[in-house]
């Protein structure tokens, strides 16, 4: 059943607290307690919260046929952008997701690696902080898988989506025009900067990573629109569709920080793909 036909007469739906808190246990396996709390003072405003959510990070039912993006390659950007506020208690609960999904470890670090050049590679702490959290028992969201971290990797589509781009390009950051100028300043500077960004984003192409320079572009785009920086984005929306990345899943990927930076994030994010539509 689709999205579209379960939510069509919200009117008939039960709006007490009671309701609506077991509709949002039954799409997300858990509710925090601040949200319960929110739930029994105004049910209409977390029902919608669950719902929209639900939708965007692919909650059990939820799933739009037409979505691209996996429900993994979400819980992906979600986590970077959880760590990236500092919001690490609700970080721990998106790590055991991902761990359930057959997720590894060092998925997640180059995931966080990935978000880093936009804000700051303290973010990569608060994931590995995610994890250790994550780790213990008497941490109470979500189910630890009784090994904790897998140890396999269980493959999602992304993995092998956008590893080489589709034309000839040259995306290092010494090669932006602000760069160059810090370089006309201190060389080493620019140097060093450069050599850190393109670790985190690849612009030549994956070897033996396992997020491609595609998603890892997503990721990236997310934060830069969470900040307001439509030109920067839109810069990055370029290179995700020479990764062979579509419009769509660029959209996706912005939607995915909606819950935790707001609507406003996703209209940047949509002023940024109309600039970059203009120059293709």
């Amino acid at each position: 059943m689709s999205v579209r036909n379960q939510n069509t007469d919200e009117t008939s739906e039960d709006m007490s607290a009671e309701a609506v808190i077991a509709r949002a246990i039954a799409r997300r396996g858990e509710i925090f307690d601040e949200f319960r709390l929110l739930a029994q003072e105004s049910p209409r405003t977390y029902d919608l919260i669950s719902k929209t959510a639900g939708y965007m990070h692919h909650y059990s039912g939820e799933e739009g046929a037409a979505q691209k993006l996996s429900g993994t390659m979400r819980e992906l950007i979600a986590l970077c952008q959880l760590c990236a506020k500092g919001d690490d208690r609700f970080a721990a609960n998106h790590v055991r997701r991902l761990w359930q999904r057959g997720v590894t470890n060092k998925v997640m670090v180059e995931a966080a690696t990935s978000i880093a050049p936009i804000v700051g590679w303290s973010t990569i702490a608060h994931v590995t902080l995610a994890m250790l959290t994550a780790d213990d028992p008497a941490y109470p969201f979500g189910k630890r898988p009784p090994d904790g971290a897998p140890k396999t990797l269980t493959p999602f589509p992304e993995l092998h989506l956008g590893r080489n781009t589709t034309a000839a390009m040259n995306d290092s950051l010494l090669n932006t025009p602000e760069w160059q100028y810090v370089a006309s300043l201190d060389g080493e500077l620019a140097r060093r900067a450069a050599q850190w960004v393109d670790h985190c984003l690849l612009p030549n192409g994956a070897a033996d990573e396992l997020l491609g320079p595609g998603p890892r572009e997503l990721i990236a785009i997310a934060a830069l629109c969470a900040r307001g920086e439509v030109e920067f984005a839109a810069q990055h929306i370029r290179r995700a569709y020479r990764y062979g990345l579509s419009r769509l899943q660029v959209l996706e990927a912005i939607s995915c920080v909606l819950p935790m930076t707001g609507a406003l994030t996703v209209q940047i994010g949509v002023r940024a793909m109309q600039l970059a539509d203009r120059d293709q």
